[in-house]
């Protein structure tokens, strides 16, 4: 592998949001990380993360700063991108289109009723060594394409999916210290890394 497999350069979205904790897991596991404001901040990356927050506002930041289109750009290419919660839906048909499913905002209730969860996840967790994933004003997904693997599922509502480099899960593995939603996605980065 080479180094810069074994330290990739992954961008996080830090227009608004929980990119501060996203970039912190990141580089604790081995990762080089770039805040993205601009579309010149996504020259080079080797991956990149959407974090949680408010997605209006989060709209509101890419379409001031001109970042859609080179969003989609970056995204077309196969380089892996993980969305939680917020950058779940940022990655829905109708904000960027970037993925196939659409999503259910506050779609488990206001703060209030915010929850944990064990999860299993292929690839990621067991049934016997789950993800406690904390879902925070959390959506949902729906309308999944045929090409979509929904990975996990609240009352029958899709939580985490994947569809080909995309890997989007609607709670916070960042606040919860759970690493291996992010290791999975690390994983996929340096793979693809590694083969360029």
């Amino acid at each position: 592998m080479s180094a810069a497999a074994d330290r990739p350069l992954v961008g996080v979205l830090a227009l608004q949001g929980g990119f501060d904790a996203h970039a912190r897991m990141l580089r604790q596991l081995g990762a080089e990380v770039r805040e993205v404001r601009v579309p010149a901040d996504l020259e080079g990356l080797d991956g990149l993360v959407m974090p949680g927050g408010e997605s209006t506002t989060m709209t509101l930041g890419i379409a001031r700063e001109g970042l859609a289109g080179p969003l989609r750009d970056l995204a077309a290419t196969g380089t892996p991108v993980l969305g939680t919660c917020a950058g779940m839906i940022m990655l829905d048909r109708e904000h960027l289109g970037i993925a196939g499913w659409s999503c259910e905002r506050n779609a488990f209730g206001r703060q209030v009723r915010s929850f944990e969860e064990d999860l299993a996840l292929p690839g990621i967790a067991t049934a016997d060594d789950p993800v406690r994933a904390v879902f925070i004003r959390a959506p949902w997904a729906r309308d999944v394409a045929e090409d979509v693997e929904v990975l996990a599922a609240v009352d029958g509502h899709p939580v985490a999916v994947r569809q080909g480099a995309v890997l989007a899960v609607a709670f916070h593995p960042e606040l919860s210290g759970e690493r291996r939603v992010h290791e999975a996605f690390l994983a996929a980065v340096r793979e693809r890394t590694a083969a360029s």
